[in-house]
């Protein structure tokens, strides 16, 4: 039973992301992503340093606009990137960045984790406002 269970898990494949990654320079890709196990299920990931990490976003974003992609929302470290679809909606994907250890060293791991966002995004129609209670 332990042995399907791990069979079943190796053969999980990571949700398509609606986005190419580009090959950026002084990023790999990390199918560990920096040792975080939970990740590895819902995103595909890179792995730089945290003084190449700067750079390397960049880029992707760089490509991401230029394959028409909007970055919606950003904080903690993360970025959504949005795409209007062509029957209406959006597609969606975030990126979060995080360093493989505690302590602020340029030479030290860091990683970009690309998951795609669940559902639409959008709506075809806006939603109707909200009036507060009297």
């Amino acid at each position: 039973m332990i042995l399907l269970s791990l069979l079943a898990a190796l053969t999980q494949t990571v949700p398509a992301l609606p986005v190419v990654l580009p090959t950026v320079a002084n990023a790999r890709a990390d199918a560990t992503c920096g040792g975080r196990t939970a990740l590895t299920a819902i995103a595909t990931c890179v792995a730089t340093t945290q003084g190449a990490a700067e750079a390397a976003m960049e880029a992707y974003d760089a490509d991401f606009q230029r394959q028409g992609w909007l970055a919606a929302d950003g904080r903690d470290n993360r970025i959504v990137y949005v795409r209007r679809k062509e029957g209406g909606g959006c597609d969606a994907f975030q990126v979060l960045a995080f360093a493989g250890q505690n302590t602020a060293d340029p030479a030290g791991p860091a990683y970009l984790a690309f998951a795609v966002v669940p559902g639409d995004v959008c709506t075809a129609t806006p939603a109707s406002p909200v009036t507060p209670a009297s």
